[in-house]
């Protein structure tokens, strides 16, 4: 994309099946007619993706994609990060996506590297300025910080290391974002925040995974999707309207980009970027 238009990024997990691998690169051709400026694809906790992750980087790369793995620390030592780092640079990545490591069930022993800040750290230490780094945001709060003041003290962190912009978690409140902001520019961070988007497929789904990882779903939100019931169409097609005017809001008023959670489909999040008009020429 041209400097005139918002960043946009889609994002992609690893498919555990061949199945999936054929249906997700078929999503991916789908997106990247969009001309993103990366797709990113996650790294499960633990590590515990690693494998397919970096086969999927690694056929993205020899398609001529643009692709940033997401990376963490989880249970691996510096060595086996660092090697992984090295087949990364070697295949053209040029974006990582650091983040903190989880350490897997039952793992025990020596003290793991699993901070955020300390990944970062780790890879200017090593490559220079050889990726641009990618870290988390939370504009309604990491589940686990002990305070708002805390959480955005730890960003700061992550920047002071190294790191060259965040995207956040997805949220559906822009006010959070636009607060979220003015609060890091009040301590210094002046690196762009580009928020995440998740397109609304299943209300189930949604609630579990927000409740997971402390995504608020606004209570007037939550009883309009509750109405749909099993009517899954009207539920989508609410959806898109609602995340169009959410990320319009967004970008109308300052936001850098969109960073889309696709969940490994090409609608409704395709039809949401049509209707931005972020279709490249």
């Amino acid at each position: 994309m041209n400097d005139s238009q918002p960043r946009l990024s889609f994002e992609f997990f690893p498919p555990k099946t061949p199945e999936g691998k054929e249906k997700l690169i078929k999503v991916r051709d789908q997106l990247n007619e969009f001309a993103p400026d990366f797709f990113s694809v996650t790294y499960g906790a633990g590590g515990s993706t690693r494998d397919n992750t970096k086969g999927l980087i690694t056929q993205f790369k020899n398609d001529g994609i643009a692709v940033a793995p997401h990376l963490s620390f989880g249970g691996d030592d510096e060595t086996t990060i660092k090697s992984l780092l090295e087949e990364y640079q070697a295949a053209g990545v040029d974006r990582i996506v650091a983040l903190r490591g989880d350490m897997p069930s039952g793992v025990g022993g020596a003290y793991q590297l699993v901070y955020a800040n300390q990944l970062v750290a780790f890879i200017r230490e090593h490559f220079g300025n050889q990726f641009h780094l990618e870290v988390a945001a939370y504009p309604e709060i990491h589940p686990q910080a002990k305070s708002y003041s805390d959480d955005i003290r730890y960003l700061k962190g992550k920047f002071d290391a190294g790191a060259d912009s965040a995207i956040t978690q997805y949220f559906f409140n822009p006010d959070a974002y636009f607060y979220f902001v003015d609060e890091c520019q009040k301590i210094g961070i002046t690196q762009p925040i580009y928020p995440g988007i998740m397109p609304i497929l299943n209300y189930k789904n949604l609630t579990r995974f927000s409740d997971t990882c402390g995504a608020e779903i606004p209570r007037w939100l939550r009883k309009a999707l509750e109405n749909f019931g099993d009517d899954e169409a009207s539920l989508r097609a609410f959806g898109v309207e609602l995340v169009t005017d959410l990320c319009d809001t967004l970008l109308e008023n300052g936001a850098p980009g969109l960073h889309f959670y696709t969940m490994n489909q090409t609608e409704p999040t395709a039809e949401i970027v049509r209707n931005l008009g972020l279709v490249s020429e």
